[in-house]
Order: C-alpha cells, then sequence, then structure tokens
C-alpha cells in the first residue's frame, strides 16, 4: 500500500508507486495534499508500505516533533525523487530501520529509469542504480562523445518509454531529442560497476575558479550541520573566480547558529573551492509547485 502526496500533474505522481501498484493488485491512498499529520497517521497506522516524496517533505518529516516517537515498522520502503537528495536525510530513514533510496525520472521519460537492488542501498549510498529493462543511457561532454567511466556529463536516455516530442514546440523538441536520445540536461557519472549517480542539473552546477562545483553535494554536507534544516548552494557571479557558492539555510528553532563554526565544519570535510563565500539565513526557502527548493529564485535574492 502507497500513499500518494504528490501532485498529479507531477510526473512522479501517478507513476512511480500507483501504476505499479495497479498491475500487481495494490492499494494507493490519493491525498489532497502533503500533510504532515496525515503523513505520520498514514504511516503508523494507516498500513502505507511504499512512500513517494521529494528531498524538503522528508526534511519537514524529519523535523516534526512526531518523528523521533513514531512507528515505522510497517514501512518497507521510501523513494526520494525530483532533486538529489543529501545524505543525512537517507542516514536518519536507515536508521529507523526504513529502506531509504533514490529514484530518477523525468516528464519527458516517465517516473523511473534505474533500479537499485535492495542490498546495495546502504553501499551505493548517493546511486539511483542501474538502467532497468528496454533502456539505453550514455553520458556525454558538451561535443556529444561519451565521457570515461567516474567522469560527469550530461545523461542521455534512449528508448520505448521516451516522449515522441513536445506539443507544438517543434524547434524544443528537436533541442531535446537528437539521434533518438533524450537530452535530460542532468548530470550524472557513471561508476565501474555500472551503478549511475545523478549528480544535479547543468544549469545548477557552476564554474569557480576553473573547478566545477555541484550543489548536491555542498548541500548534504551543510545539511549534516546541527541544526540546519534546510540548506541550498547556489552561484553568483564573481570578479576573481567567475562565480562562487552561496549558502542559503534554514536554522531550526531555539539553535544557536554560529557562522565560523558552521565554516569549520565545512572547510573540514569539502575542498575548497566548494566552500560557500558567503551564508544567507532564511525563514524558509521558496519552493516550486511540487515543493523543490527554488533556487532560481535564490540566484536572483
Amino acid at each position: 500500500m502507497a500513499a500518494l502526496q504528490l501532485p498529479f500533474f507531477h510526473v512522479g505522481g501517478p507513476n512511480i508507486f500507483m501504476v505499479p501498484l495497479v498491475h500487481v493488485g495494490g492499494t494507493t491512498i490519493l491525498c489532497r495534499e502533503f500533510s504532515l499529520d496525515e503523513t505520520f497517521d498514514l504511516i503508523e497506522t494507516g498500513g502505507v508500505t511504499h512512500y513517494v516524496g521529494v528531498p524538503t517533505m522528508y526534511q519537514m518529516i524529519q523535523a516534526d516533533p512526531r518523528w523521533e516517537q513514531a512507528d515505522f515498522s510497517k514501512l518497507e520502503l521510501v523513494i526520494s525523487g525530483g532533486a538529489p537528495c543529501p545524505l543525512p536525510i537517507m542516514q536518519r530513514f536507515w536508521s529507523r530501520g526504513v529502506d531509504f533510496k533514490m529514484g530518477y525520472g523525468l516528464t519527458e521519460a516517465t517516473g523511473n529509469n534505474f533500479w537499485l537492488p535492495k542490498d546495495r542501498v546502504r553501499d551505493k549510498t548517493t546511486s539511483v542504480g542501474m538502467p532497468i529493462f528496454h533502456i539505453d543511457m550514455k553520458i556525454v561532454d558538451g561535443a556529444g562523445g561519451e565521457v570515461n567511466r567516474g567522469e560527469a556529463g550530461e545523461l542521455l536516455i534512449r528508448g520505448p518509454h521516451v516522449m515522441s516530442g513536445y506539443w507544438k514546440r517543434p524547434e524544443a523538441t528537436a533541442a531535446a531529442i537528437r539521434d533518438g536520445w533524450l537530452w535530460t540536461g542532468d548530470l550524472a557519472v557513471k561508476d565501474d560497476e555500472g551503478f549511475y549517480t545523478i549528480k544535479g542539473r547543468s544549469k545548477d552546477m557552476f564554474i569557480s575558479g576553473g573547478e566545477n562545483v555541484y550543489p548536491a553535494e555542498v548541500e548534504s554536507v551543510m545539511l549534516a550541520y546541527k541544526g540546519v534544516a534546510e540548506a541550498a548552494l547556489v552561484g553568483v557571479p564573481d570578479e576573481k573566480w567567475g562565480e562562487v557558492g552561496k549558502a542559503c539555510l534554514v536554522i531550526a528553532a531555539g539553535i544557536e547558529f554560529s557562522q565560523d563554526s558552521f565554516r569549520s565544519f565545512l572547510a573540514e570535510r569539502l575542498a575548497k573551492y566548494k566552500l560557500p563565500q558567503t551564508v544567507e539565513i532564511f525563514e524558509e526557502l521558496p519552493k516550486t509547485a511540487i515543493g523543490k527548493i527554488d533556487k532560481k529564485l535564490l540566484v536572483e535574492s
């Protein structure tokens, strides 16, 4: 049984759990909206065994007072999508005995494209897994040439599930689908075992002093700092380095936050060029309709 709190206009809503459960005779509970109390009720007493959300939803669940005492014994699998999920969020579910892993999909190529075996969830912590059947994948550089394993590049997808094109937008279709391959705009890495890791959107990556900075990696470290409830890293212009990182944070209520301590924490865990040059505190980070952090607004703020 799954609880569906994602909106139906998003590809993840009906496709990740609801359609598969129809095929196997399972049940999906359709919710009007994302509600923390309803979520805990469904997990503890509603019989829900499978749940899907975006990282910000899980941050809110873990920040809720009910988190510490909640009974997760019936919950078998939790999947995060929409954006790379910070490792601390995943680890908190594992500590409660719940399998938590990331999925990857997009409107142009349905809600899921990878499979991560149950026994590899915790040693392939940031991976979305291997391509599922009938799907071809490759990772390319800006010129379209395939990169070496371990190198980041744009993820291309080919298969019968890929869209035929955008409605009445031939130019956009031609730019997205070339020689049968869908150019996703997402950056990925393939390791020596064939497991893929999504690094984030190509438009989110920025170059600082000639080095590529992938915000998802930095955000995962920022969220591991005590009291950081929400975190986002965006690239902003800089005369010397071209671009530098700006950390956008929400601090949990009642926590005394020290920028010096926070910067020291990051410096112990990240290369120097990845460190944010500025830190800005927000009461709440702006969100899109699906609940993802709206980085475009953060760049403009």
